[in-house]
């Protein structure tokens, strides 16, 4: 399993949200904090190695002010989004990953088992802990036949089983044999109050399927390779 953090944005919209509620807004202190954000941080949301001191620190007290205030008030945290890939998460690890697609708004797109084919294939995880009844048959060296008849109907061997020869090639009955460990990869898009509810939810200290909290700690990892500030704490935190 690969996970990739791609991009973090809307980092400026919720420096410029903390000055709406009191009215200490000004437009040139938005294009003051749109300036200085376009300078330190790279277009995918990364501090800017050589980044000027004076707007380095400026915006530093700008993220420590906004992380302070923000696991309170955490619509000013909505306002970040932060985009991931994984690559090769089982198939059953992505259904818990898509009970939080109301977090995510909808945001995520998988591999699709009706317009993709799979083979014998197996997450990382799953790999070396199971063995499916094809591969171990073979190495039982027990041929099992190509076809089979019940009913009066003929079945034509496939991965993991048997389809009726006249579907052979629906994808739709496909999947039907297809396990639950086979690799799934995603895209999603959060925003970080919402995050924050996911981790709390498939973290290393909770309850979920072991790759699944691989996955969602390797996510934050990369979040914090990203923006030190948004750590394991801040999203402990954040009340939502």
């Amino acid at each position: 399993m690969n996970i990739y953090v791609n991009e973090i944005n809307g980092i400026a919209d919720a420096i410029v949200s903390m000055y709406m509620s009191k009215r200490s807004w000004t437009r040139e202190k938005e294009l003051e904090i749109r300036g200085v954000c376009e300078n330190v941080l790279t277009r995918s949301g990364k501090i800017v190695q050589d980044a000027d001191a004076a707007e380095l620190a400026a915006y530093e007290g700008w993220l420590e002010r906004l992380t302070n205030w923000g696991w309170r008030h955490i619509t000013m945290l909505r306002f970040v989004d932060i985009s991931v890939t994984v690559e090769g998460l089982h198939r059953a690890g992505q259904d818990d990953w898509d009970s939080h697609a109301a977090r995510f708004h909808n945001r995520i797109i998988r591999s699709s088992t009706r317009l993709a084919d799979f083979g014998y294939e197996m997450s990382d995880w799953y790999r070396g802990k199971v063995i499916p009844t094809d591969e171990a048959l073979a190495l039982l060296g027990i041929a099992a036949p190509d076809v089979l008849e019940r009913d009066g109907e003929r079945f034509v061997k496939t991965v993991n089983g048997y389809i009726r020869e006249d579907m052979k090639d629906s994808s739709d009955v496909k999947r039907g044999l297809y396990m639950l460990s086979i690799p799934s990869n995603f895209i999603f898009k959060v925003n970080l109050t919402e995050w924050a509810h996911v981790y709390k939810e498939r973290n290393k200290e909770g309850t979920a399927n072991p790759e699944v909290k691989l996955c969602c700690e390797a996510i934050a990892d990369q979040i914090g390779q990203f923006q030190p500030r948004f750590d394991r704490e801040l999203f402990l935190k954040i009340k939502n």
